[in-house]
């Protein structure tokens, strides 16, 4: 009888600790993606600065761009606004000057980082133990943000 207890007290303390460091896990994929969302709206504001700047008849476009956030609720807003900026600067072609395409090149760096990181983090999420156990907590599942760039 007694090694039964043992057996199960092992057992508990093994799903306490997965569940613990599965935990802490998804904490820091959600803090990298907080991050990368941060980084990927930088890059966003910072190439509709520099087309705002070169484009004039772009700027109303890119001053709208700068004030949507890039929030969860917003990410559909602001994809539209990205994707009339994406056909201004496609319009240069074949001369987008170089300001252009190094802000573009930064924005396609952070927007695969960021969903990348929402990839990682929502494949731990919606694992069924992570949610049986709540260990995503309050949280919001993070969303994908998709638009077309040069």
């Amino acid at each position: 009888m007694t090694w039964i207890v043992v057996l199960a007290a092992v057992l508990l303390t093994v799903v306490v600790l997965w569940a613990y460091f599965t935990a802490q896990r998804l904490n820091r994929l959600h803090i990298r993606t907080d991050s990368a969302r941060l980084s990927l709206q930088a890059s966003l504001d910072r190439r509709a600065a520099v087309v705002g700047a070169l484009i004039p008849e772009a700027s109303a476009t890119a001053t709208e761009a700068e004030s949507i956030p890039l929030e969860y609720g917003n990410f559909d807003r602001r994809a539209s606004v990205e994707r009339a900026i994406s056909a201004a600067i496609s319009e240069l072609e074949p001369q987008v000057p170089a300001q252009l395409i190094d802000a573009d090149v930064r924005v396609q760096l952070a927007h695969r980082f960021y969903n990348e990181a929402v990839a990682d983090t929502r494949a731990l999420r919606l694992q069924q133990p992570v949610r049986a156990l709540r260990l995503g907590g309050t949280a919001d599942l993070p969303e994908f943000f998709e638009f077309s760039a040069l």
